[in-house]
């Protein structure tokens, strides 16, 4: 008897030891987010209602989105955070890899998106881009979220401990990131192959996680998790009826290996939020987030009662404190290194950087640092990563240098030009630290080509000199009364060097420079032959002038931009200017020597203001004045002769003349004048990516005497603008409808044009030869 009571209390004593053990030790919790591209938005609500029900999972793991996802919730951001930083980020800018207009330093904004391919030059032999899509805009966006946890490199003592998953390219196996920085293991699990360059690692290269396991909930399991609640937006492999394209197909085959483990994953789930069946939009669904995070609170009405039992359970231990860990509002950086950056492009970077050791700063002021850098153009990527011990703690930057040459290309066409291959070169540090060399041609039946060499100086790097030669070779037509008249072979070089000063190196400039202009026109048919209507045998006008400028730029697109201000002002006196003329009937004499001297002044300003989403509004004024001299005894008239110097207003397309003015209805280089105001208007509406409505209207008064002739009547003008002797007035009014696609900008316009009464069409594709700033 005392046996069989011993053997009771015994067994009793063990199941109260073993009651007492299972209170004391919680369960870890894991929770797994897969990757899934935009679809991964639907992670958020999961976020969101663990908070609710107050469960604080001990381990998070996620692949490509889902580490995004993941890492911001490990951090100590709520659910309801994250929401809102997904639904106010401009997603498809910081994935879409275009550097926006307004983070390019000044020397540098007339190259930005202007070509269709690049090639680096590497051994003497072009390669093409290793990834579609340039990823500055994502760095910079992980650097601002992640400042708060910057200090942590051991991902265990995160607030709620992180693994990102990614995938080693050169050795073909899974990489669990632990530790580092948390923004680049989310951006390594990210790394899409051809879409984002590959990073560097530990002696290898890292790729998408979802490569090789899209849903890791085993490396949760493997990890010492107990329960784990897998949220997933990835759906395996796709069905027959479904893989009816290039891009699915190639999908399906690139995560076969992801793909085929996914449904064994979904078994280790304990409790799976199954978000696949409710999602309708794509993983490049990039503006539906917000309809993709509605989606997903679908699913939680099915799980919800698995999580609240869940919820029930945990509430005898102690949750972990999920919240940012400490006020990291700024920052002191005892020390700053650099990696991967040249001794050529280092006294550049450190300057745009104007990061200083021993003082505090604020996440933005680190990443607008980055901008300024990425703003130089020299880089294909800037990241920041800490370091520290027991004494300090320091920052270095780690650069990825574009290649020191390249090669660009595009083709355009336009109804004014034809179809042309504009084919560039540029050579960093060539000649000199700090500087750039570039050949652009313009291959085609009119000709156009640009050299040019500028170079950063200065102690702190806020001084620039430019010097080109520009030539064209076109054919030009001359209008009388909205007619053509005559093709000319016109023919303009241009010799500039110029000497400028950054005020801010992203935004405004003011600078001297000394320009020689050689300008000529003759008939395209043999006058002998068959005589002009102008009579006209050849024409010849060489200006040498000094000028100053001031330019100003915070637009945020090179093309289509929905804010920002431009203004750009330019003073010159002419210091030899030189016609020639000769006619064939001598009902004219022939001329030659110095005309009159002559001023210009030419400003330009334009302002955009985003009104809605789909809709910007843009107004904006230009004005160009020349004012002339008492012409001497022996002066050829300027007035008569001039027109080398004349500003040339028509046409769609900026021009690389800085004196040709953009005004629709009349064809390109139409209305050649010496005095003009403009004033113009519009409105941009996108009603679905990439394409624009944009209605506009443009009203001048243009003269072509002198400028005190012009103020006399511009106010007041009563000629015809298309006799081309008095003040007159011009307006236009149209609509153009564009499409911003992989060729470059797809524009047709029509616009009448008063006067003449005529309404014209223009098309252009691609991009166009672009002017020097």
């Amino acid at each position: 008897m005392m046996k069989y009571l011993l053997t009771l209390l015994l067994c009793f004593l063990a199941l109260w030891s073993q009651q007492v053990h299972s209170q004391d030790e919680k369960p870890k919790v894991a929770l797994v987010l897969s990757g899934g591209g935009a679809k991964g938005m639907a992670h958020i609500a999961t976020l969101q209602l663990l908070d609710s029900l107050g469960i604080v999972p001990d381990l998070v793991v996620g692949t490509s989105m889902g580490s995004i996802i993941g890492g911001f919730y490990a951090m100590g951001y709520s659910g309801d955070s994250i929401a809102v930083i997904a639904k106010t980020a401009d997603w498809v800018n910081i994935f879409g890899g275009t550097i926006n207009l307004d983070k390019v330093g000044n020397e540098e904004k007339s190259g930005l998106n202007q070509y269709l391919v690049d090639f680096d030059i590497i051994k003497g032999a072009p390669k093409p881009k290793g990834s579609i899509y340039n990823d500055q805009n994502l760095n910079e966006f992980f650097g601002k979220y992640t400042y708060p946890v910057c200090t942590i490199n051991n991902f265990d003592e995160l607030p709620i401990p992180f693994r990102a998953v990614a995938t080693d390219i050169i050795n073909g196996k899974e990489v669990v990131i632990d530790h580092g920085s948390v923004g680049f293991a989310m951006r390594a699990s990210l790394s899409v192959p051809t879409l984002f360059l590959p990073v560097k690692y530990q002696g290898t290269m890292l790729v998408d996680g979802s490569v090789l396991n899209n849903f890791p909930t085993d490396v949760a399991r493997n990890l010492g998790a107990d329960i784990i609640i897998g949220s997933d937006v990835g759906g395996g492999m796709e069905p027959e009826e479904k893989l009816d394209n290039m891009i699915s197909v190639l999908i399906q085959t690139g995560m076969l290996a992801s793909n085929l483990k996914n449904e064994g994953n979904k078994e280790i789930c304990d409790i799976l939020v199954d978000h696949v069946p409710h999602i309708t939009y794509t993983s490049s669904d990039l503006t539906k987030a917000r309809k993709i995070y509605e989606q997903g609170k679908i699913e939680l009405n099915v799980c919800k009662v698995n999580l609240v039992e869940l919820a029930e359970q945990l509430k005898k231990y102690p949750q972990r404190v999920h919240k940012i860990p400490r006020d990291a509002s700024e920052i002191t950086i005892d020390s700053i290194a650099y990696k991967g950056i040249s001794r050529d492009n280092r006294g550049l970077t450190k300057a745009r950087m104007d990061l200083q050791p021993y003082k505090k700063y604020k996440a933005d002021e680190l990443v607008n640092a980055l901008s300024r850098a990425m703003g130089t153009n020299i880089f294909d990527q800037i990241t920041y990563n800490t370091f520290q011990d027991e004494e300090t703690f320091g920052l270095q930057f780690n650069g990825v240098e574009k290649t020191k040459n390249k090669i660009h290309g595009s083709i355009h066409y336009d109804d004014y030009r034809d179809i042309g291959i504009l084919v560039n070169y540029i050579g960093r540090n060539v000649i000199g630290s700090a500087s750039r060399m570039q050949i652009t041609l313009d291959i085609a039946k009119q000709p156009r080509y640009r050299f040019q060499y500028q170079k950063n100086f200065g102690k702190a790097y806020k001084y620039w000199i430019r010097s080109e030669a520009y030539g064209q070779f076109l054919v030009q037509e001359a209008y009388l009364e909205g007619e053509s008249l005559e093709d000319l072979n016109y023919d303009y070089y241009l010799f500039d060097s110029q000497i400028n000063k950054n005020f801010n190196s992203l935004k405004d400039f003011a600078g001297f420079g000394i320009s020689y202009e050689y300008t000529t026109a003759e008939p395209k048919k043999n006058p002998e032959i068959d005589n002009n209507a102008l009579d006209l045998r050849d024409y010849r006008f060489k200006n040498l002038e000094l000028y100053g400028h001031y330019n100003y730029s915070s637009m945020n697109q090179v093309r289509y931009a929905t804010r920002g201000t431009f203004f750009q002002a330019r003073l010159a006196r002419s210091l030899y200017h030189e016609a020639e003329a000769s006619f064939v009937e001598q009902t004219t004499n022939d001329v030659s020597g110095q005309t009159n001297g002559f001023t210009r002044l030419g400003m330009s300003f334009e302002k955009r203001v985003s009104l809605s989403k789909n809709f910007v509004a843009a107004g904006g004024a230009e004005v160009g004045f020349i004012f002339m001299d008492d012409p001497g005894e022996d002066d050829v008239s300027f007035a008569e002769y001039g027109y080398g110097a004349n500003y040339l207003l028509g046409g769609n397309l900026i021009r690389p003349r800085k004196d040709d003015v953009v005004f629709p209805g009349l064809n390109e280089g139409e209305l050649p004048v010496t005095q003009f105001v403009v004033l113009k208007g519009a409105l941009q509406y996108s009603p679905g990516k990439n394409f624009y409505l944009s209605p506009h209207v443009h009203l001048a008064s243009v003269g072509y005497n002198d400028f005190s002739d012009f103020i006399e009547h511009a106010f007041s003008p009563d000629g015809d603008w298309y006799l081309n002797n008095e003040v007159s007035t011009l307006f236009s009014a149209g609509i153009t409808a564009s499409y911003n696609s992989f060729l470059g900008p797809v524009d047709i316009d029509v616009s009448w044009v008063n006067g003449i009464d005529k309404v014209r069409l223009f098309f252009g594709i691609g991009y166009q030869f672009n002017r020097s700033n």
